[in-house]
């Protein structure tokens, strides 16, 4: 069953019209209303491509929070041949927050790290709704050494609210992992891509998205803190949260403006939820061609590029 944002309420009455006329088209009583379906179809899909022409960056980010949108699980099974899985941080333990391994992209054995947020009440909880601890930004760093000795290019698919915050998380060194796992990336040979299919949120993001390539969905977003959060510092009040969207320049477009991102990878009208193949095929293709055009950079050039790319974000802005 489709759920609806509230403001995609005139795009659901349309559709919601659409099924009806189509139950009563199939109940078999005579009733044939073929064009009168059709041409709703047409009204409905028109208006759905207009709203989200124009989405504001507080919609942006209700849709990147989207509980039907694709996640890494659906991203893993639609873009990666013969994933394999590695667990535990060889210190604490095991953190499902983040998953990474090893797999095939398109033929070439690549290393594959993400962000799951889960897509069931139970999956939900196993995963921590996407957000990391301690273990799971070393295991993270762990499996980027791998990838590192072997020469094997990293891929990254970002979607969490931020690293955990608990306290125990903080007593096992939250900043030191998350920190370590950046220089990880920061120190690979072999090149990285980075693309948010969610939310971006702070370091917890960051951590595994310091990349030769960052790329983002049409309709998720990046930034060092949530709308909410950003309108409880600066206003002691998260019902402000709109105006901090608004404010802190956190979608594709504004990143990709101000150079913090390389690509923007389109999505199906409707978000990515709509026809998560359709959003899953167009960020392969943009992986795809990212990876092709560091390929012929040696290690020294890989890490230069990428030291430099990232120096350039604040001597620009």
């Amino acid at each position: 069953m489709r759920s609806y944002l509230d403001f995609e309420k005139p795009v659901a009455e349309l559709e919601a019209k659409v099924e009806e006329l189509r139950a009563l088209s199939s109940s078999g009583d005579g009733v044939v209303i073929t064009d009168e379906v059709l041409k709703l179809e047409g009204k409905a899909r028109d208006a759905l491509v207009a709203l989200y022409a124009n989405l504001t960056p507080w919609q942006k980010t209700l849709v990147a929070r989207h509980p039907q949108r694709p996640h890494f699980a659906d991203f893993a099974r639609g873009l990666f041949e013969d994933f394999t899985p590695l667990a535990g941080d060889r210190k604490f333990g095991e953190d499902e927050a983040i998953i990474g391994g090893f797999a095939r992209f398109r033929g070439e054995a690549v290393c594959v790290l993400g962000h799951e947020k889960g897509s069931s009440t139970e999956t939900r909880i196993r995963h921590n709704f996407g957000m990391a601890r301690p273990e799971g930004y070393r295991k993270a760093a762990r499996i980027m050494e791998l990838a590192d000795r072997f020469g094997v290019p990293m891929i990254s698919l970002v979607d969490t609210a931020g690293a955990y915050p608990g306290i125990g998380a903080e007593e096992r060194g939250q900043a030191e992992a998350i920190a370590r796992s950046t220089d990880a990336c920061l120190a690979l040979s072999a090149p990285n891509v980075a693309l948010i299919i969610g939310e971006g949120g702070s370091g917890g993001a960051i951590a595994i998205a310091t990349a030769n390539k960052v790329l983002m969905m049409e309709h998720a977003i990046y930034s060092v803190i949530s709308p909410e959060g950003a309108a409880s510092i600066l206003w002691r009040d998260t019902a402000k949260a709109q105006d901090a969207a608004t404010n802190m320049k956190i979608t594709a477009q504004d990143l990709l403006r101000f150079g913090v991102i390389d690509g923007i990878v389109k999505e199906p009208a409707g978000g990515a939820h709509r026809d998560a193949d359709a959003a899953i095929a167009a960020a392969g293709d943009a992986i795809a061609d990212a990876l092709s055009s560091l390929a012929g950079l040696d290690g020294p050039q890989v890490r230069k590029a990428r030291r430099d790319k990232f120096l350039a974000i604040g001597r620009s802005l």
